[in-house]
Formats: structure tokens, C-alpha cells, sequence
């Protein structure tokens, strides 16, 4: 084959100038920072030194990015700036991610053929960012990384956390949450700012008045916190974008307090300094205590007053003006966290550039954009008054003046009379702030992340809002980053794609459906099977070096991994398993094929009852995997501290998918479509995404049981008895009797009085028992169709193309056409 020729150089001699180029970055890092060579370098050393050297190359194409927009400006071009703003972006490690993106993966890997080392060593040196929790912190993640691969001009805003959620410990079955300090090896990727700081006051003495037909207040004894960013470059696949990632991290602004340390009280000298650097200590503090709802009230506004501050100086920078503000900026708000955004732009708006209410509520409506992502009522926030109004008193007054406003158009000219819907959409009531209707009431588009999510929020939680702004509302179904959780994951199916359909499907997420012609396709079957095998041998390495257990590549693996929760019905799938065990005590003979099941997730720290559910989980996997004769048939496995780095070794092992939240309570989820594009087969509700799932897959490529929504609705309504169905199932029974003998010397009476038990609120109140049955005869049916080998891989490849529409990709381009009204600038 010709070479190409690019100047005087092939495409092979260029490569080659920039790989040794590389490699000179490298050792010049390692002799001047590390005091090493490339030869005696640890994997250690390599990993920041290669980090260092990518991140030298991300802040040089960030320059060229910025030069980029600002040529888009003085050609006064439309796209606007995005900024999207969350409490988490679970971006896992960084380094396999960039390589990726910069096209440089090969390279580094034949520089580490000279020390014998491979990308994996170098890669596993790198700590997952303890930005994030779970599925609202990767969506954020996997939405930078479309934004950026796709071109727009974007900035992300959350907190610089000292140290993540926690790191998982399951000591006898029971969750402890140690420290999960991610910075000594994280901190290579901050890029420090501190003079472009911002101070951001709490509490204070608080005094309105009247002066020359305008309201003005006095704000004095605060407390200031110096808000100061640490900037990770987000980069995208070839693209020429370069984004950030901008990460708050408090600081006293006064300092210290040298006049109590030089008279030797030296506790409270370093008292001030403490109290505020608390703030960004810890990614979501439990809440069970006042304190630490103080704490997480204080690192939301933290976030929100800096985030906020730094888009009205830098959007005044660049047009010396507000005027047209809200064309030419998009501020995002992921969930309720930084619903606070409304009145602290209301603030600054009038507080800081003189603007009336009428127009800075125009700008503030105008710019804001609000993504729903629960129904859970324990989960729409909602902040006690009297704390707000002490911690952030100027805030509170704003928040007073939206609602007394909001109220008095609600009577005026929709809902005339009606206070109790009044007070119900309102963002004051009952002594509590509302967040979540703050959020609605300031945003001019407020989106569901699936179909069915979205439906509920129009006819059920949103209704009277929908009823008042229907235009207001829209659906953004989730998406994945796809080229993260394929390509990079799975290069194995990647290639297998690339052989079939070209490798236009990895800028063109659409052309992933192509792959579905291959269906029938027997050699190609045949090769999704063996890449299959091969990701589950590669994930059974994991797990014996994680928790010690063989597990059967030729056995089923059978995947549940998000977070512990009574509605995501991790006991349901316990149940089965347990009636599983009991029937193979029965008789250890059974003809069947091995089945693993294997689990992953957090409980927060304060969920007792998901705590239990974990290990109720872990003991009954000691049993079993302990048993030397059921063990063969039948294995449980944990994976302590699931994260992002955990995942990309799990997804492309996983054969089933298990999505079983009850129906109407899953906002969307990810992980059932990062399954998907891995080949797995949903077993599922029609509950979140689903259900959009099953529209693209057809029922044939998809196993669903159990109540839709409206049906739970409707039997709650009705009166739920979960004792008659433990009472009319001798499986089921036997299953939940079982909790109360235990398993490896640990009972479970108390998950048993929570099935059953009338004290509770309701006993079940997820109806695991209602749906036991059905779930157990549906799951049956996908065993046999996993038997029938050219069935089940064609299955496989139906999901693996269908998942195209799962992009986030996708995604980004639904919000940037109807609720972002932007587009890409390079």
C-alpha cells in the first residue's frame, strides 16, 4: 500500500516524530520533577509523568480552542456558551480516556514495550476522580465529553472535593465508608487558578431599606469563603475542542488568625481556616444530622455563587454587557443541587450591574435550563427557612420576593383561588424551600430524562406547573459516551464493528445500527460469542484478585450494578437467587447451566435498610460460593467500591442486564444502556429508559416482566397486601422464610418484618412480592433463549446496534436544537 504523503513526511514518519517528541517530554519530567529515568522509572512515575505530558497537550489545544471563539465572536456568531452545573462528574480515570481522544493510545504503548510495561499497569496507577457518586455524575461526565467531541463550546462547574463519596470496606457483610482520597494521584490533572478567585459570603446581619424609590440593604459580620478553581481539561475524540471542568475549592478569605495564636489559643486560631475549608472536604456529607445538612446547604451555594459570578464577569468581558445576556449564554442546572443558581443570578444581576427585577428576571428565565432527575419525593430537596435564611439572608429575601410574586400571578391569572395548588407549586411553603419548584419557576425549559420519566413529571409531579407553561416542558432521554464505554472498553467489539460496518460509527453514532444487518450473520455471531468469553475470563481475573472466587466464563453472568435501593430492588433479585439455592439444596443434581450473579453498589452512609440489603447480598454469596457442591451451578459475587475503572472491566462481561426498579420510580438510567452496547440483554420493568429500549429493540431482543406505572399506581390505590402473595407462593415463602434463619450465621428477620410487617408505613413498598413470580417465569424464558446459542448472539447484536440511540451524542444534540437553541463552533 502507497503512504501518504503529508509535506515531506509520510503519515508513519510523522507518527514517528511525535511518538520519540513524547517520549523526550517524558523523560524530561521524569529527570527534573521525579529526580529518575525513563529506565528506572516506577509504573508510579510513568503514570504522572505521562499524565503531566497529556495535559500539556490539552492546555496547548486549549489555546487554540480559545482563539477559535474568539474569532466565532468577532464574526458575531450565533452558538452560545454552554455552562452545565451539577454536585457531581464521576469522570473515573482520565489518562485511558485522553490517550483515547488525542489518537496517541498506540504511541504510548510502544514507548512501554521498551520497559516491558503495559498501558493497564500504567492506567491502574491512576485513582478514579472522587468527583462523583453515581448515575447523575456520569451522565455529567459522559455529557462534557459529547459536548467536547462534538464541538460546542461548553464549561462544567461542580466542587473540588478533597475526598470522594467514600471507599467502600464490607467487613463481615457490613458497609464501612473509609476516606477515599483520589488527590495524591488525581492532582496531576488540576490545573490551578488561583487568581482568578471568588469570595462568597454566608450568614451576616441583614438590614433592607429604602433609598430614592429603590430597595437597598445593608449585609454585615459575614462569613467570607474565598471560592478557588482548579480547571480539568476536558477533551473529546479528534475533535479540536478542548473544554474545562472547573472545580471550586473553599478557602478562608481572612486567612488566619494570628492575634489567637500568638496569645496561644491556637484552636481557634485555626478554627475560621477549618470551618471553610470543611466545605469542599467531603462530596456529600450525611445529611442525618443538622450539621451536615448546614454543610451540604453551604457547598451548594458555594458552588452556585462562584459558578455564577465567573459566567456574569467573563460574559461582561467579552461583550461589555449584559443586555443580551440570555442570547448568548446557557446555564444548565443537573438536578435540584444548583437550583440556587435563580436567586443568586438575581442578585448579582441587581446587586452587582444595577438591573431591575423585571429584567433580571428576564435574563435569569432566559438563561436557565433544569433537568429533573427523580421523582422520589425523599429526594426533591428541600431546605429548612430558618437555615436559609440565616445562612444566606440575602438569598432568603430574594427567595421571599420570587414567591410572593409567583403567588400573586398564580391568583391574578391562573389558578385564581385555588391556594392550594398555589401554595403546592410555590417555592415557600410549609417552613421549607422548595428546590425543586425554585427550579421550574426560573427555568425556561425543564426536561425528564426518558420518555415515560418525562410523561410523569407532566401529568403527575409537575402537572400544575405543565398545566400553567406546558411549552416549558420537554424530554431529553439520557445518553452514554459511548466511544468510552465501547471503543475504549471493549476494543475487542470495537474492531469486530470496525471489520463489519467501518469505523464511521465512532464520530456518526447512528451508523452503529448498521451492525444489525449481521444479525444472522453466523461467523459474526460466532465472534461476538468469543469477545463475549474473552471480557468475562478478563473480568474473572478481577474478581479472584478482588474477592477470591473462581467464577465459570461458561456460566451465565448476570449484572446488577447501580446504587443500593429499596426501589432499584436489589432484593428482588436476592429473592430469586435465594429460591435458586433452596432449589439446588433440594436436589444438587439438576441439569442446568452455572449461573453468576454479581453486584455492585453504594449505599449512602446514613440507609441503614440498604445497608442490611448489602449484606444480606454478601452473606448469602459466602454460603453459597462456600458450598463445594452448589457452588458449581451457582455463584454470588460483591465487587467492593464499584467505580467507573470497575465498570469498564464489568459492562462488556455482563450477558444480562438486570433493571428492575419498580415501574414510575427510575428516572432514566445509564448503566442499562452501557450494558446494551456491550451485547447484554435487558431483563427489566417497563420503569425509565426501558421502555425506550424495548422500542428499539423489539420485544423479541428483550425480557420484561412485572407492573407498568400506572398499574402500581392503581394497586397502591387500592390497597397493597403483601402478606397474600408470601401467603399463595411456596417459592416465595420458602425465599423470605429463609431471611429469617439467615445466611452464614447472620439472620435477616428484620428485611422479613420489612416484607411483611404492617408497622412499616406499608409492608413492601416496592412490591417486590407482587412482582416475584412474574420475574422468576420471565427470567426462565431468557435461560432458555441463552441455550439456543445463535438466538441469543443475534439478540446480542440487535442491542449492541440499537444502542446508537442511547449516544450522548444524541443527547446533546436534543438539547442543543430545542432547549439550548445553540450549535457547534468548530
Amino acid at each position: 500500500m502507497k503512504k501518504q504523503k503529508i509535506g515531506d513526511l509520510t503519515a508513519n514518519e510523522i507518527r514517528d516524530v511525535d511518538r520519540k517528541e513524547l517520549k523526550v517530554k517524558l523523560e524530561s519530567y521524569l529527570a527534573n520533577v521525579m529526580h529518575t529515568t525513563f529506565e528506572r522509572a516506577t509504573a508510579e512515575e510513568l503514570y504522572k509523568g505521562l499524565a503531566t505530558v497529556v495535559n500539556g497537550q490539552l492546555a496547548d489545544q486549549r489555546m487554540e480552542f480559545n482563539r477559535k471563539r474568539i474569532h466565532n465572536h468577532r464574526r458575531k456568531d450565533t452558538s452560545k456558551k454552554i455552562y452545565y452545573i451539577c454536585m457531581e462528574f464521576l469522570l473515573g480515570q482520565s489518562l485511558k480516556n485522553h490517550l483515547y481522544n488525542l489518537g496517541e493510545t498506540e504511541m504510548v504503548e510502544e514507548i512501554l514495550q521498551e520497559r516491558d510495561m503495559t498501558l493497564e499497569q500504567i492506567y491502574d496507577c491512576e485513582p478514579d476522580a472522587g468527583l462523583g457518586n453515581g448515575g447523575l455524575g456520569r451522565l455529567a461526565a459522559c455529557f462534557m465529553d459529547a459536548l467536547t467531541a462534538d464541538g460546542y463550546d461548553a464549561t462544567g462547574y461542580s466542587l473540588c472535593y478533597e475526598y470522594g463519596l467514600f471507599k467502600q470496606m464490607i467487613a463481615d457483610g457490613w458497609q464501612m465508608e473509609v476516606p477515599d482520597n483520589w488527590l495524591p494521584g488525581g492532582r496531576v490533572w488540576l490545573n490551578a487558578r488561583e487568581d482568578d478567585s471568588f469570595k462568597v459570603k454566608f450568614y451576616g446581619d441583614y438590614h433592607e431599606y429604602w433609598e430614592d424609590g429603590r430597595m437597598k440593604y445593608n449585609l454585615e459580620h459575614v462569613q467570607e469563603v474565598e471560592a478557588i478553581p482548579y480547571d480539568m481539561f476536558i477533551s473529546g475524540a479528534d475533535s479540536k475542542a478542548v473544554n474545562k471542568l472547573r472545580l471550586w475549592l473553599a478557602k478562608d478569605w481572612d486567612g488566619f488568625d494570628m492575634a489567637s495564636f500568638n496569645s496561644g489559643d491556637f484552636t481557634k486560631a485555626a478554627q475560621r481556616t477549618n470551618s471553610a475549608e470543611m466545605i469542599t472536604k467531603v462530596l456529600y456529607p450525611a445529611d442525618n444530622i443538622e450539621e451536615g445538612k448546614e454543610l451540604r446547604l453551604k457547598q451548594q451555594y458555594l458552588m452556585v455563587s462562584a459558578s455564577c459570578q465567573n459566567i456574569v464577569r467573563d460574559q461582561y468581558a467579552i461583550y461589555g454587557t449584559l443586555d443580551n445576556f440570555e442570547k448568548n449564554t446557557v446555564i444548565h442546572i443537573n438536578d435540584t443541587h444548583p437550583a440556587l443558581c435563580v436567586p443568586e443570578l438575581m442578585r448579582i444581576f441587581m446587586d452587582d450591574y444595577g438591573y431591575s427585577w423585571d429584567d433580571a428576571w428576564k435574563k435569569v428565565v432566559g438563561t436557565i435550563s433544569y433537568t429533573n432527575h427523580t421523582v422520589l419525593a425523599e429526594a426533591l430537596e428541600k431546605w429548612n427557612e430558618g437555615l436559609v435564611q440565616s445562612m444566606l439572608p440575602r438569598i432568603y429575601s430574594i427567595i421571599q420576593e420570587i414567591d410572593r410574586r409567583f403567588k400573586e400571578e398564580m391568583n391574578t391569572r391562573v389558578f385564581p383561588g385555588d391556594w392550594g395548588k398555589i401554595n403546592y407549586m410555590a417555592p415557600l411553603g410549609e417552613q421549607k424551600v422548595h428546590m425543586a419548584n425554585l427550579a421550574v419557576i426560573g427555568s425556561h425549559h425543564i426536561n425528564g430524562v426518558s420518555a415515560l420519566h418525562s410523561d410523569i413529571l407532566k401529568e403527575d409531579l409537575f402537572h400544575d406547573f405543565y398545566l400553567w407553561v406546558p411549552e416549558r416542558f420537554t424530554n431529553v432521554t439520557n445518553g452514554i459516551a459511548y466511544r468510552r464505554w465501547l471503543c475504549q472498553s471493549n476494543p475487542a467489539l470495537a474492531s469486530l464493528l470496525d471489520e463489519t460496518i467501518g469505523s464511521s460509527y465512532r464520530h456518526k453514532y447512528e451508523k452503529l445500527r448498521d451492525f444489525a444487518e449481521f444479525k444472522d450473520d453466523a461467523s459474526v455471531q460466532a465472534e461476538v460469542e468469543k469477545i463475549k468469553r474473552e471480557n468475562k475470563v478478563r473480568l474473572g481475573k478481577l474478581i479472584k484478585e478482588r474477592n477470591g472466587i473462581d467464577v465459570d466464563p461458561d456460566s451465565l453472568f448476570v449484572v446488577q450494578a447501580k446504587r443500593m435501593h429499596e426501589y432499584k430492588r436489589q432484593l428482588l433479585n436476592a429473592l430469586r437467587i435465594i429460591s435458586r439455592y433452596q432449589m439446588l439444596r433440594n436436589d444438587p443434581t439438576i441439569d442446568m447451566r452455572p449461573e453468576t450473579y454479581i453486584f455492585g453498589a453504594k449505599a449512602a452512609p446514613s440507609y441503614y435498610l440498604a445497608k442490611h440489603f448489602i449484606q444480606l447480598i454478601v452473606k448469602l454469596g459466602q454460603e453459597i460460593n462456600n458450598d463445594p457442591v452448589i457452588s458449581q451451578k451457582l455463584k454470588v459475587v460483591f465487587l467492593e467500591n464499584y467505580s467507573v475503572s470497575v465498570a469498564e472491566k464489568l459492562m462488556p462481561a455482563t450477558e444480562v442486564s438486570e433493571q428492575i426498579s419498580l415501574a414510575g420510580k427510575e428516572a432514566s438510567g445509564t448503566g442499562n444502556m452501557k450494558m446494551m452496547i456491550n451485547g447484554a440483554v435487558t431483563m427489566g420493568t417497563l420503569d425509565g429508559a426501558n421502555v425506550e429500549i424495548r422500542e428499539a429493540v423489539g420485544d423479541e431482543n428483550i425480557f420484561i416482566f412485572g407492573q407498568k406505572a400506572h398499574e402500581v399506581e392503581q394497586n397502591l390505590r387500592e390497597g397493597y397486601r403483601a402478606r397474600d402473595y408470601y401467603e399463595q407462593n411456596d417459592l416465595l415463602r420458602d425465599a423470605v422464610d429463609a431471611l429469617e434463619y439467615g445466611f452464614a450465621g447472620e439472620s435477616f428477620s428484620n428485611i422479613k418484618s420489612y416484607l411483611l410487617d404492617p408497622s412499616y408505613s406499608i409492608a413492601d413498598p416496592y412490591m417486590c412480592l407482587k412482582d416475584f413470580d412474574d420475574y422468576c417465569k420471565v427470567h426462565q424464558e431468557l435461560q432458555d433463549a441463552y441455550e439456543d446459542r445463535a438466538r441469543w448472539n443475534s439478540m446480542s447484536i440487535v442491542n449492541i446496534a440499537e444502542a446508537a440511540r442511547f449516544a450522548a451524542d444524541r443527547s446533546i444534540d436534543d438539547y442543543a436544537k430545542w432547549i439550548w437553541h445553540t450549535k457547534p463552533i468548530v
